[in-house]
């Protein structure tokens, strides 16, 4: 009989201007230091995954969203990844509005915001962000991560 699995659960966020997205340069963590990322954070337990995505981007961004102005776009299952080698599934959002300026939040784990051309990616993507990124583009639900040598 295999063992129940145990997942991490975080909330991604995709914000857009015209045809660029906002990229955080990741740094403080151990986890992807100095690459780019998307918005986000684990879900706190007893949170709902649009009360988390609100308190993340208060959090990482200073915005304020409005969790109606948010859209499922792709959920994400990845396979155990160093240094949390448990499984993770991810919600990613796309935000239709918010109110505020984006900017860094939390400088202890982000050393930059980047407003990147979406048919352009710079090259220190994390490659399931990239990934992440496309399956918005293309409209697929799910994305399997590492997972039998995919993606």
């Amino acid at each position: 009989m295999s063992a129940r699995a145990m997942f991490g659960a975080a909330v991604y966020a995709v914000l857009t201007d015209g045809d660029r997205v906002l990229l955080m340069r990741r740094a403080g963590s151990g986890y992807h230091d100095g690459e780019l990322s998307l918005p986000a954070g684990h879900l706190d337990g007893g949170e709902d995954a649009l009360a988390g995505l609100v308190r993340e981007l208060r959090e990482e961004l200073t915005i304020d969203v409005d969790p109606r102005a948010c859209a499922l776009a792709t959920v994400l299952h990845r396979a155990p990844e160093p240094p949390y080698h448990v499984e993770y599934l991810d919600l990613v959002f796309t935000v239709g509005r918010w109110r505020g300026e984006p900017a860094i939040g939390e400088p202890a784990k982000c050393s930059e915001l980047v407003w990147a051309d979406r048919d352009g990616l710079p090259a220190d993507v994390i490659p399931y962000i990239r990934a992440t990124l496309e399956a918005v583009r293309t409209g697929e639900p799910l994305v399997l991560i590492g997972w039998d040598g995919r993606r």
